[in-house]
Order: C-alpha cells, then sequence, then structure tokens
C-alpha cells in the first residue's frame, strides 16, 4: 500500500522522505505554483524547472512524481506529457502524468473522449498516466482499459456534491459515511419518519419503482452514496480484472476518511501534509508521553550522562 504526499513544498517532501514513510508526490500545476511563490519569498529568484527537478530528486528512484498537464485536446496533452517525462523523468525514474479522465469543457462535448485517448497513446509509448478527477466506477474502468496506471478518485469533492444534492448543512472537514447518507435520503419518504426501521428494501417496496428509482438518481450520484462508496465500487470492480491498474485515492480530507478508505483495501492514498500531521496526533498519547517523561528513575537517567556513545 502507497501513501503519498499531496504537496508540492519541498520541505513537507524532505520531511516524509526522511522518514521513509512516503511512496511519492502528487503535484498539479496550481500546488506547484503555490510551492514556488512561497519559495520566492524567501530565495527572491526561483527557477521553476529546478524546482520541480528537485521535487523529483528528492522523491527519488522507487518513488512516483505526479505532474499534471494543462491542455484538454488529446494531441495538446500527448505533446505536453512527453515534455514533461522528457524533462524530468531522466533525474530519477520517477515521472507520472496526470491526465483528467473527461476533459468535457465549455460546451465541447466531442472531446468527452480526449482524455482517454490521450492515456492510450501514453501508455503505448511507456509514459505511465495518474488518470484524474475520476468521479465514478465507469470513469475508472475506462481510464484502467486505456492503460493508466492509476486512477484517482476525487473523494471530498464527490461528497460535496452529493451533500449539496441533498441539501445537508455541513463543513467541509465533516465526515458523513454512506450508511448516514443513505438515511437523509430515505428520510425524503414521509413514511420513513414514521417509521425508522425501514431500509432501501422496503422503501422501494412501499412506493412504485420509478418513483423510487427517481429518489435515489436524483439524491446519489448514480447510486454512490459517497467518495469512501465511490473508492470501495472500483475496488470491487477491478478485483474482478487483470487490468494491472492501481486505485489512488485522493481529495482525502480528515483521518477518519483516510482510516475508512484504507480498510476498503485501495492501493495508495495521497494526503497534503496538515492532514499527515493530524494521523499522527492524539492528546492521550501526548499526555502519556508527559507522564513518562516526568517520572524517570534518576538512576536510569544517568546511563545517559555518563556513558557517552
Amino acid at each position: 500500500m502507497k501513501l503519498f504526499l499531496d504537496s508540492a513544498k519541498i520541505d513537507e517532501i524532505k520531511t516524509l522522505f526522511e522518514m521513509g514513510i512516503c511512496n511519492g508526490v502528487t503535484t498539479n500545476p496550481n500546488l506547484i505554483k503555490s510551492a514556488v511563490e512561497n519559495e520566492k519569498l524567501k530565495y527572491k529568484k526561483i527557477n521553476i524547472e529546478n524546482y520541480i527537478s528537485n521535487i523529483c530528486q528528492t522523491v527519488g528512484v522507487g518513488g512516483d512524481v505526479s505532474l499534471e498537464v494543462i491542455s484538454i485536446e488529446a494531441n495538446q496533452m500527448i505533446e505536453e506529457a512527453k515534455i514533461l517525462f522528457n524533462k524530468f523523468n531522466h533525474i530519477a525514474n520517477n515521472v507520472v502524468i496526470k491526465i483528467p479522465v473527461n476533459t468535457f469543457f465549455k460546451g465541447k462535448n466531442e472531446n468527452n473522449f480526449e482524455g482517454l485517448k490521450a492515456i492510450k497513446k501514453l501508455s503505448i509509448i511507456n509514459i505511465p498516466v495518474n488518470a484524474t478527477i475520476i468521479m465514478s466506477p465507469e470513469q475508472a474502468f475506462l481510464a484502467a482499459k486505456a492503460g493508466a496506471k492509476y486512477v484517482s478518485p476525487f473523494m471530498a469533492r464527490l461528497d460535496d456534491y452529493i451533500r449539496d444534492k441533498i441539501n445537508i448543512n455541513y463543513q467541509p472537514n465533516d465526515f458523513y459515511d454512506s450508511e448516514k447518507t443513505k438515511k437523509i435520503i430515505l428520510n425524503k419518504f414521509d413514511h420513513f419518519v414514521k417509521n425508522e426501521t425501514l431500509d432501501e428494501k422496503n422503501i422501494s417496496q412501499i412506493y412504485n419503482d420509478n418513483q423510487y428509482e427517481i429518489l435515489i438518481n436524483d439524491s446519489t450520484d448514480c447510486r454512490i452514496y459517497d467518495g469512501i462508496d465511490l473508492t470501495k465500487v472500483i475496488i470491487e470492480i477491478f478485483s474482478k480484472y487483470n487490468f494491472g491498474c492501481e486505485v489512488l485515492a485522493a481529495s482525502l480530507r480528515n483521518k477518519i476518511q483516510v482510516r475508512e478508505v484504507l480498510k476498503v483495501g485501495v492501493d495508495a492514498i495521497t494526503v497534503p501534509f496538515d492532514l499527515l500531521s493530524d494521523m499522527i496526533s492524539h492528546s492521550r498519547t501526548e499526555n502519556v508521553l508527559k507522564f513518562f517523561c516526568n517520572n524517570v528513575a534518576k538512576e536510569y537517567e544517568t546511563f545517559f550522562t555518563t556513558n557517552k556513545i
């Protein structure tokens, strides 16, 4: 199981790799822009090519550095992927190119398959791809068929979309598991309010199939209840076929979400540095450590004051 850092900040990357617990870095143009601008405040002049080279060198051989294209047309994405790969992969043989799985944009419906075209072409010429902005199992399936190395379901982004659909008043870092979301959806049926023992199957027996299908489909994302549910379904589908594609859970916002997605057997997760800090923290650990440190026998202390190596 792989742990990636979702960051372009060199200091954060170095910290994680010094610990030996990180397998790579996921970046995007915005993360790189922010990191470089932050470095400029300290060092005035920063060359962005050298900065990205430093990221690749810090991650090193055996890790992965996801670098993203900026276009939405297949030919342009392929060209940009080649440029990024040729410019940076030689440093440590660790560059993976992020390609959006769906490039529907500005009403250009005919461009829906541009991402898949680019993924397929790049896989043929052995440029590894991280298919990004995955929002459905079907997108993940198509990206895997096209030859992606990773598919990245955007879990929290999908959570936001579904919560907005059913009018949940939430904060971005709130955690709602799929069962809680399902209960909120079923509460839209008047009968459910009076009989909380009803479940999805009971509801469908009381209301006609058409009413039930309309409610469930309008309140979910084609029967996907949240980002964890999305990732779980993708893993279930991939387990039945030999795609050779890994599921990389992205857009994670809190440690409960991390725990739940780890439980479903994801291949990799990518998390920001602040979330990693939250994952390692626990008030009881800190309190017990404080107690231990304040109650060390004096004789035990002398081991370290009189026996210098």
